[in-house]
């Protein structure tokens, strides 16, 4: 039986610079073909859905639709809802009553797990459902992609938020550091590497969760880069964890807080930052140590877009439609990498993607586990878009001294 003419979007999990792009790529190809009758989005993804709370994006202005689509954050809302069986039963129950007959849910992993379990109690009910899951994270972390909508701008902004961290620092010199999002994979702590120009660049230091951090071990590290640069700038995930998996919060912060799922809360707080800072001031007697949580900053940062970034998001919409359309099955939509750099795009099975994390390769991470390696560079550099700003310095001509003794 094929599915009934009415299109349902949603978007889940945390905003993004370009996820708008996503779903203005859903809309306006949809409303390309003639068997689509309407196209409704869902106000705070699935929370909102089996709340029944849809707007008719069919009757919306394809100029705004334009305007919205280059403007951060989720335009329709969010969830951090993770649905069980019982949960995406209602969702099917909604989308019956509605006469939904594609649903397509742009989000990460937990959304990707959501779309399969909807798909396949349709399946079971012999209801016509299209599930379409469409890439979203800025932690990069889908499995089966080269890249995530998202991630490049997120990128580009902790590129050059350590770019500036760099050029203050070295005019007023001390250590600074900066934990960025990232609990199980630190793609996005990684990218600060892109802001060096100069070999003495920070950040001089990148403590990411594919390798086991040590507070005794991070010290050395400091002290040894202070004592050589007379400064440190440090990049560091909040998922950094001991050999044991403890996350290093938990092992220096008398109180630990806990998010909605029974997550540590990390980097949200800024609490990690704070107390890293504490170690180095008191056990290595630095005086100018400063730290920042980039927190929700490098997540919908308005003017710091990749413009790959931008039109892959509006392409990942538009694909999700012509495969729900011209194919004969559900799944979620990759992003893959050919040639020095071009991308096509494939449709693959929910379960290879749904509830699955995907981490830095070892090659990516350097032998010492504080720095990347240049294939890291290599994969990066082209999603941070054509107009990547650059940091200069002067060449510093030295005058010779008359009165030095």
């Amino acid at each position: 039986m094929k599915p009934q003419g009415k299109v349902l979007v949603a978007q889940g999990g945390g905003p993004t610079a370009v996820i708008n792009q996503s779903m203005a790529g859903v809309v306006l190809e949809a409303r390309k073909f003639a068997n689509i009758e309407r196209v409704y989005g869902a106000y705070h993804g699935v929370a909102g859905l089996i709340r029944e709370e849809f707007i008719d994006l069919t009757q919306e202005t394809t100029a705004n639709l334009e305007m919205v689509a280059n403007t951060p954050s989720s335009a329709l809302g969010s969830t951090r809802d993770k649905p069980d069986l019982k949960y995406c039963q209602d969702i099917l129950r909604v989308l019956k009553a509605h006469g939904i007959g594609y649903f397509f849910y742009i989000g990460g992993n937990d959304s990707s797990d959501t779309v399969r379990i909807v798909s396949e109690e349709a399946r079971k009910g012999n209801y016509p459902l299209r599930c379409i899951h469409i890439p979203k994270t800025i932690d990069n972390d889908l499995v089966g992609n080269d890249h995530t909508p998202g991630f490049p701008s997120a990128a580009r902004f902790v590129a050059q938020a350590f770019m500036g961290a760099n050029l203050d620092n070295a005019s007023l010199s001390g250590v600074y550091l900066g934990v960025i999002m990232g609990r199980h994979a630190g793609f996005l702590t990684a990218a600060s590497a892109l802001a060096r120009k100069f070999p003495d660049d920070g950040p001089h230091l990148i403590y990411v969760p594919e390798r086991t951090f040590s507070i005794e071990k991070f010290l050395e590290d400091v002290k040894r880069t202070y004592d050589r640069y007379g400064r440190c700038i440090i990049a560091a995930s909040e998922g950094i964890h001991d050999e044991s998996g403890v996350a290093i919060i938990t092992k220096l912060s008398a109180e630990i807080e806990k998010d909605a799922h029974g997550n540590v809360q990390l980097s949200g707080t800024g609490a990690l930052a704070d107390l890293l800072c504490e170690q180095i001031k008191s056990k290595l007697g630095i005086k100018r140590v400063r730290g920042d949580t980039f927190g929700y900053l490098q997540r919908s940062f308005m003017g710091c877009v990749s413009d790959v970034d931008q039109r892959e998001a509006r392409e990942v919409g538009e694909k999700a439609v012509q495969f729900a359309m011209w194919g004969d099955r559900d799944g979620s939509v990759a992003i893959r990498r050919t040639g020095s750099y071009a991308i096509d795009y494939q449709l693959v099975s929910l379960e290879s993607v749904a509830g699955k994390t995907r981490v830095m390769e070892d090659e990516l991470i350097s032998a010492c586990g504080t720095n990347v390696t240049d294939a890291f560079h290599a994969y990066l550099r082209p999603l941070l878009g054509s107009d990547m700003p650059d940091a200069h310095r002067l060449r510093a001509n030295r005058v010779t001294k008359l009165l030095a003794g």
